[in-house]
């Protein structure tokens, strides 16, 4: 198994020195990718459109672009991270917000890949995130667990992650090898969770929409070590191409998770809430939250990676 760094303090980014590209970088993720790459001797680019607040969150320890354009075809990146996207879940899904949120994640990836074609000397590896949105929703109560081999579904989130991948998968022509990280909910301080967390610290949380619809989730610090572990079996020659599910070995219940939770943060859980407000108020993207995915990291598992919060409970408990 993938046990480098078990006690936190060696380099998860134990590779030799080279020169890494991150897009999203001040993100939740990517703020976490960034600091260890750097913590573990490399170099770093940053594609950012605040040059001046990614400069100050690294102290002036990457070097900041705003635009593929900014990089020269003789500049060498030797692996990209490319994590940049608009946040999902937010206003409504209105063809504008639509056409924002394929910008962000499909536009983008363009252009990095259309630089990997102009690039003197091409990058080994392309680590691209995509969400486990790839494969739409499955209805409360089906517990079929989805496997990378699940296919995808004809609506929005899952049309988003497909053109997202295909857009990455564009740089395999230049015998770049491209790695589609399918993330589930991310455990930590940031991002989606301590929203959903609230009314449970509140003392009001409980069941969304019935909570049956299953939840799958991966804590941030898998998610850093997981690319550290594709980075190095690409150095290794062995395959890494395609999609990869980044979601813990266990799946729970949304009434579950509340339960979990509510333990953790010893507050009771016992306010169901339904979900009708919800798709009222979020219409399609209401989809996220009371419709369920049982995704399961077939590829990951069978790599030999060891997860460091295979389960909810402990994963909580380290952010709460």
């Amino acid at each position: 198994m993938d046990r480098s760094n078990p006690d936190g303090t060696s380099p998860v980014f134990n590779l030799p020195p080279a020169h890494v590209l991150v897009t999203g970088a001040t993100g939740f993720v990517g703020g976490h990718v960034v600091a260890e790459l750097l913590r573990s001797g490399h170099a770093v680019t940053v594609l950012t459109r605040n040059i001046k607040q990614a400069a100050w969150r690294f102290d002036g320890k990457v070097r900041c672009i705003d635009s593929m354009d900014a990089l020269a075809d003789t500049d060498r990146i030797d692996v990209v991270i490319n994590l940049a996207g608009a946040r999902i879940l937010g206003w409504r899904w209105s063809e504008k917000r639509k056409t924002a949120l394929r910008a962000s994640r499909v536009a983008l990836t363009q252009r990095l890949v259309a630089w990997i074609g102009r690039a003197k000397v091409k990058p080994t590896l392309l680590l691209n995130a995509s969400a486990i949105g790839y494969y739409g929703i499955q209805p409360q109560g089906d517990a079929t667990q989805l496997d990378e081999t699940a296919p995808p579904q004809a609506i929005f989130m899952s049309q988003l992650c497909q053109e997202w991948e295909a857009a990455a998968h564009g740089a395999g022509q230049y015998g770049v090898s491209v790695a589609c990280l399918r993330f589930g909910l991310v455990v930590g301080r940031q991002g989606a969770l301590p929203m959903m967390l609230l009314p449970i610290k509140l003392g009001v949380g409980g069941p969304l929409g019935g909570g049956r619809q299953a939840l799958s989730w991966i804590h941030v610090d898998d998610i850093v070590h997981g690319m550290a572990h594709l980075w190095r079996n690409n150095a290794a020659g062995i395959d890494v191409a395609g999609g990869w599910n980044f979601t813990a070995p266990e799946i729970v219940s949304q009434k579950e998770f509340s339960r979990i939770a509510a333990g953790v943060a010893h507050r009771p859980s016992v306010l169901p809430t339904p979900g009708w407000p919800v798709r009222l108020l979020l219409g399609e993207q209401a989809d996220l939250l009371l419709e369920g995915q049982a995704v399961v990291p077939r590829r990951l598992q069978a790599s030999g990676f060891g997860f460091r919060y295979p389960a909810i409970r402990e994963a909580l408990a380290s952010v709460m």
